[in-house]
């Protein structure tokens, strides 16, 4: 514990005062999030008698309407700055959420909820690309991996404390008080980002449109990582939707016990992803992304064997370990592969693909559970086996691109 305090104590130092910034808003933002949105599956499911099938096209359906904001908001942030897009993306969220919260607790018609959650968790996506677009503004090349390992630091501190508050709440009051708190936190996040933050991007470009992407396009290297990624995406993504109903309504654990698996993804990722990004930073981040994968595929894998609560939290300390190690080392690749006055379009880009990848995974977990539910191993293994793809994918581009150092 000693060495994991001590590389807390250097990083201070080590870093600007904006990663620290972005760091801390991420920490809210995540904590609001996660003490929602998790739940949002089993309320559909459980208190508005939908099918997990229709949940997750729901799910899949918001995310494509995220994208093209998300996106937007790469390219915004390249033409007037990060901080307008961090403020105004804060500020709608904080809306969304007071709207859900009275929305829920009046019982509304589904349509009005996800309609609600549809325009809020769009408009909210712009704030992501800007960002991972500062982190790459204030740091130099030998210390990306390590600064995004920090900033995943408070987003994965947010969902530690996140779904313990979530699951409590949930069990002891209305849903719709979820999205209170929710609302709070995020205020938090924006009055912090109001008065404490400096824009990073001093020069932006004369012009930037949509068509510009097009220039992103044309880069074969992060297309190719880019396809690989969304692979990573489609598995990943199911530890949102799928595994929720997968473990309380199949292999029977509680809505708590399920608050829990997310917390100790949380505080694994709390304790040991900064010191991991440290340590790891020298290595080809070809070759982190490779072991990320496998282990990812591994943990949910894992699961298709799962009854008790014991294994599901074996299955979760693999996921997360493949998670500590893909996730700083997939943005370093983004910051280092995008030119500087491209960097929030790259990010979006990027972003759009975890998007996807993270919208699909609902549908694709939602229908194997529909047609396998009482068959573990036919939903976990064919979702394990994209893990196992995208570290292949992982393997050409590496050595396609080893020329660049990556």
């Amino acid at each position: 514990m000693s060495i994991i305090n001590n590389f807390y104590r250097n990083a201070i130092g080590r870093h600007k005062a904006g990663i620290w910034i972005v760091t801390l808003q991420s920490l809210l933002t995540a904590s609001g999030f996660s003490i929602t949105i998790p739940f949002l599956s089993l309320y559909l499911f459980q208190d508005r008698g939908l099918s997990m099938t229709v949940v997750g096209i729901i799910m899949m359906a918001s995310g494509l309407f995220a994208a093209f904001a998300h996106i937007s908001g790469g390219e915004i942030s390249d033409r007037f700055g990060r901080r307008p897009v961090m403020m105004v993306a804060l500020s709608v969220r904080v809306l969304m959420y007071a709207v859900m919260a009275v929305l829920v607790g009046l019982t509304a018609p589904v349509w009005s909820i996800v309609t609600c959650y549809f325009i809020g968790q769009a408009i909210g996506m712009m704030e992501r690309p800007a960002a991972s677009a500062i982190v790459a503004d204030l740091s130099p090349k030998k210390k990306l991996t390590e600064a995004y390992g920090l900033v995943r630091v408070g987003v994965n501190l947010g969902w530690a404390a996140g779904p313990a508050i979530g699951g409590y709440l949930a069990i002891s009051v209305a849903y719709s008080w979820l999205f209170g708190v929710a609302a709070l936190l995020t205020a938090l996040a924006f009055i912090i980002v109001s008065f404490f933050f400096r824009e990073t991007y001093i020069t932006p470009t004369s012009r930037q449109d949509l068509t510009g992407i097009s220039s992103v396009l044309k880069d074969s290297s992060f297309v190719i990582f880019s396809a690989v990624s969304l692979l990573f995406f489609l598995l990943m993504g199911q530890m949102m939707s799928t595994l929720s109903i997968y473990t309380v309504d199949i292999i029977g654990l509680s809505t708590a016990q399920y608050g829990l698996l997310l917390t100790t993804n949380g505080l694994i990722v709390v304790f040991l992803q900064y010191p991991v990004a440290y340590k790891l930073g020298g290595f080809s981040k070809s070759r982190l992304l490779i072991i990320g994968c496998l282990l990812q595929a591994i943990g949910f894998f894992i699961f298709g064997f799962s009854g008790a609560f014991m294994m599901s939290i074996v299955a979760m300390i693999v996921i997360t370990l493949g998670e500590i190690i893909y996730a700083p080392a997939s943005l370093a690749v983004v910051g280092e592969i995008a030119p500087q006055k491209y960097r929030g379009r790259y990010m979006g880009v990027f972003g759009l693909t975890q998007i996807l990848g993270i919208s699909v995974s609902p549908l694709l977990g939602g229908i194997l559970i529909d047609v396998f539910p009482s068959e573990h191993l036919m939903i976990w293994g064919p979702l394990a086996l994209l893990g196992i793809a995208a570290a292949a994918g992982y393997y050409l581009w590496g050595k396609r691109y080893k020329t660049t150092g990556l």
